[in-house]
């Protein structure tokens, strides 16, 4: 399996991955045409798959011009069938399907918006993620609640500690100032906050993470640790309610 990270737009993420085995090619969120066809024309010249995790733009922008050209077909959640154009196949919570030979699993995952869904590769140990879960943060909860987004949250941070993350921006920096400011005595963050640096400063992408690392470094999947609720003077609160204030602080930050 191969993965190409192609940059989009100011910050965002859209991945080609070529099944080795069979020659397959499949783009997850295509967030405009030109970009994405130049990455597939010098690296395949095909493109049998168009995978969206939610409906907003700057994930389906390329959707209907690829389609057209490649005669690809669009995958996405049954419940956004009205809000992203052209969808071949509707997929539900738990629907596994093929690309080639690796096997995807879909999962549920709203928050963000109300039909936004993950794609799993068990065998591989990779989700795409979307606008749920990003590098030491975590999306705007727009259409859903908090409660639903941090549910969304913990059903990825339950899965196998080598689970290789990718998501839909670039993020990282940004959020690693918000993870420092209510997480400071945190080692594994001040560890990290140089090779981010470094990585950003080359232009390079700091994804993949991993689930190990979103559980020691992720403030939003840390609303149990003492030193969170200690910044927060919300010693008592519960994990959702840790949760909530945070995001609330996020989208102010």
């Amino acid at each position: 399996m191969i993965i190409n990270i192609i940059p989009c737009l100011n910050d965002n993420y859209s991945y080609l991955i070529c099944d080795k085995e069979t020659n397959t090619v499949a783009i997850i969120d295509p967030s405009e045409f030109s970009t994405c066809d130049k990455v597939i024309n010098q690296n395949y010249k095909k493109l049998d798959y168009i995978l969206n995790t939610h409906h907003h733009y700057d994930h389906i922008g390329g959707n209907e011009q690829l389609k057209n050209k490649y005669n690809a077909k669009i995958f996405g959640f049954n419940g956004d069938k009205e809000r992203i154009p052209g969808l071949d196949k509707l997929l539900v919570d738990g629907q596994e399907f093929k690309i080639g030979s690796l096997n995807f699993a879909t999962l549920f995952i709203p928050g963000h918006t109300k039909g936004h869904i993950a794609f799993y590769l068990k065998e591989e140990n990779i989700i795409f993620t979307g606008d749920t879960l990003f590098s030491l943060g975590c999306g705007r909860v727009f259409e859903g609640t908090n409660e639903q987004m941090f549910n969304s949250l913990n059903r990825i941070k339950s899965l196998p500690e080598n689970t290789k993350i990718y998501c839909g921006h670039e993020y990282t920096q940004k959020n690693l100032e918000f993870c420092i400011k209510f997480n400071p005595n945190n080692k594994y963050l001040i560890m990290k906050k140089e090779n981010i640096a470094k990585k950003i400063k080359n232009r390079k992408p700091t994804l993949p993470t991993t689930v190990a690392d979103e559980i020691k470094t992720n403030i939003f999947l840390r609303y149990d640790d003492l030193d969170v609720k200690k910044q927060l003077n919300l010693m008592e609160a519960s994990d959702l309610e840790i949760f909530s204030k945070l995001r609330d602080l996020k989208d102010n930050f």
